[in-house]
């Protein structure tokens, strides 16, 4: 078995599959979560606070200085810091109630009776007693 036909088997598995469409859906409800942050509840707080942008908080190490070549500010950004801090924890509560949920419906199948047999299987069964007793 060559190399390009064990990995089309690997990519062909369902489970590798699964865990592409997860990333890709991750990573578009990554967007969603950046903008509900940045566009929907940032702003409202900045506005209760003053009008503060929490995306341009920063300390200063060195500022910006025109007259020197070095015209690179450097700062420790850390309003941003508070957003991601923020879209992580909604991340966080969306998987922490999604496997809750999942967890929830394993737990009402495993405790729901199995189904009834079916006529042929009671049939079946019916048929290896008889050839026991033999």
């Amino acid at each position: 078995m060559g190399i390009f036909s064990e990995f089309r088997e690997f990519i062909a598995r369902g489970s590798v599959i699964d865990l592409a469409v997860g990333v890709i859906i991750g990573a578009s409800f990554n967007k969603i979560v950046d903008s509900l942050v940045n566009q929907v509840i940032m702003p409202p707080i900045g506005l209760a606070m003053g009008g503060l942008d929490f995306s341009k908080l920063q300390w200063v190490l060195r500022p910006d200085d025109p007259t020197t070549a070095i015209n690179e500010l450097v700062a420790i950004q850390y309003g941003a810091f508070i957003n991601t801090l923020i879209q992580f924890l909604i991340v966080a509560w969306v998987i922490f109630m999604l496997i809750k949920g999942v967890n929830t419906l394993r737990r009402q199948q495993a405790d729901a009776p199995p189904p009834p047999p079916t006529p042929s299987e009671t049939l079946l069964v019916e048929i290896r007693d008889l050839l026991k007793s033999r």
